[in-house]
């Protein structure tokens, strides 16, 4: 695939700095890494070309005033730079004109590019996003802090941030520690960590075994031995097929498609006693009868973690790589559940009964006067649909977190959130990673400001008003109070 790379420095930089100073570094100090992880590790955006993504053009546009200093990181990766200089008494410069020419003259260029990568969250692009869907170019977009829904909607493939910042900025060579005075906790493990952990148990549990171990029995058991390792997120590679496969287990040998993981030393390669055949219609259909009985069992909505673990350890062939569907969630999504309705707005995701339709309203009680609201402001946003109580605990806990450690988003997130699951909290990582992202484009600065709930509430409400005024909802001003009154009621004041 024929791909061309429009690197808006200025946004990307900036407003990295806004969400992780030390990420921003990285992407603007070391573009080879992040570079490599686009080229080989990205998905493709749908419909593309088949192939690898070979980058054949890669241009930066900078302001040489202020970021001179990275110039020669980029020019040692290849790429052009093209010096966009500020304009205006205000600091406004030309890039967005300039990449858009650019992109329109590739259009026209004798090479037929599949696919334009344009790293930037000004929704400025969002016209010629549209042109090239016109010419049936794929487009895939990283646009870091909260992009318009309009800017969202016109890319094929918009980059997770998240996944942006933990594999292609991964520095665990940087950790910071914690700080001196803090107490005594255990930290939650790095993606990296929780790879080890899982390649030791593998290994340990083949050569433990007179014959083939099953892959089945690996994944329902991985979740339980190996420490912080969960069943929805398989340490951030969606699935447990992905989990194995990014693991050295040499000389082990991964047969997939006999269902096992062997020693060829001492193993022959058969199906051990036991092992599930590969998953097909049947095993789906029965799969979406587990989340039916499951359901109709507990007569209340069900987390789609405790879903995730059942099917793991009834289907184990099936959930190493969620029938070949690549994540529960489009699992889930895939199957027959009616009149079952899935909804992931709250925490990690429930199934619901059409009996459980009222009991959103149940739940947030006598809050459930800010439910219409939050509900409208959700569907704009996207913002987390939390009860007050909740949101509170959730406030508390980044609070507590911040007090023990200093505040990296990355780090901070997976903190929080296993904090929140050890509490019986179902919040689950995105939702963690929204509400940070909330706080600090609100103007809440970790080690300077003061990390109370209300504060924290405060700053979370400022930024989701300015991404209502991006969205074009129009909130009145006994609205916005009421937004206010969700996201500190409970809180003692500052």
């Amino acid at each position: 695939m024929k791909s061309a790379l429009f690197v808006d420095f200025d946004n990307v930089f900036s407003g990295l700095r806004r969400l992780d100073p030390i990420a921003a570094d990285h992407f603007a100090s070391q573009p080879q890494s992040w570079m490599h992880w686009i080229a080989q590790s990205l998905e493709p955006p749908p419909h593309a070309t088949a192939g690898a993504r070979r980058l054949l053009v890669r241009r930066c546009y900078l302001n040489p005033q202020v970021y001179q200093r990275f110039r020669p990181a980029f020019n040692r990766a290849g790429f052009e730079i093209i010096d966009c200089p500020a304009m205006t008494s205000g600091g406004k410069t030309s890039t967005d004109i300039h990449m858009v020419l650019d992109i329109v003259d590739l259009l026209q260029h004798q090479v037929h590019y599949d696919e334009f990568i344009v790293l930037s969250a000004d929704a400025d692009f969002t016209p010629v996003l549209r042109k090239l869907r016109r010419w049936d170019r794929r487009t895939t977009v990283l646009a870091i802090g909260f992009p318009s829904a309009a800017y969202q909607a016109s890319a094929d493939l918009l980059i997770d941030q998240d996944a942006f910042l933990r594999e292609a900025l991964r520095r665990e060579e940087t950790e910071t520690p914690a700080a001196v005075s803090a107490p005594p906790m255990s930290p939650a493990p790095s993606q990296a960590s929780l790879i080890q952990a899982a390649a030791r148990f593998i290994s340990q549990s083949v050569a433990h075994s007179d014959r083939p171990v099953a892959l089945p029995w690996l994944a329902s058991k991985a979740p339980i031995q190996v420490v912080g390792l969960d069943a929805v997120t398989w340490a951030g590679l969606g699935s447990f097929r992905k989990l194995v496969d990014s693991l050295r287990l040499a000389p082990l040998v991964v047969d997939w498609e006999s269902g096992v993981v062997l020693d060829p030393a001492r193993h022959t390669p058969s199906v051990p006693t036991g092992a599930l055949p590969v998953p097909d219609q049947n095993t789906l259909a029965a799969i979406a009868q587990l989340v039916r009985a499951e359901v109709v069992k507990a007569k209340a909505p069900v987390p789609c973690g405790r879903l995730a673990q059942a099917i793991i350890d009834q289907y184990g062939v099936a959930a190493s790589d969620w029938c070949g569907k690549g994540s529960f969630r489009k699992l889930l999504e895939a199957l027959s559940l009616a009149p079952l309705r899935v909804d992931w707005t709250n925490g990690g995701g429930h199934v619901l009964h059409p009996q459980h339709q009222n009991n959103g309203l149940v739940e947030w009680g006598r809050d459930g006067d800010l439910l219409p609201l939050l509900r409208q402001v959700n569907a704009a946003t996207g913002m987390p649909l939390l009860p007050p109580p909740a949101f509170q605990a959730l406030l508390a806990q980044i609070a507590a977190d911040a007090t023990h450690h200093p505040f990296s988003l990355t780090e901070t997130g997976k903190r929080v959130r296993d904090r929140c699951r050890d509490a019986g909290l179902p919040i689950n990582r995105s939702t963690v990673s929204f509400v940070l992202k909330g706080i600090l484009l609100g103007g809440h600065m970790f080690g300077e400001h003061t990390n109370d709930a209300h504060a924290l509430g405060t700053r979370f409400v400022n930024s989701i008003l300015d991404l209502c005024q991006t969205e074009q909802l129009t909130l009145g001003d006994a609205q916005k109070e009421q937004l206010r009154d969700w996201a500190t009621r409970g809180a003692p004041p500052q």
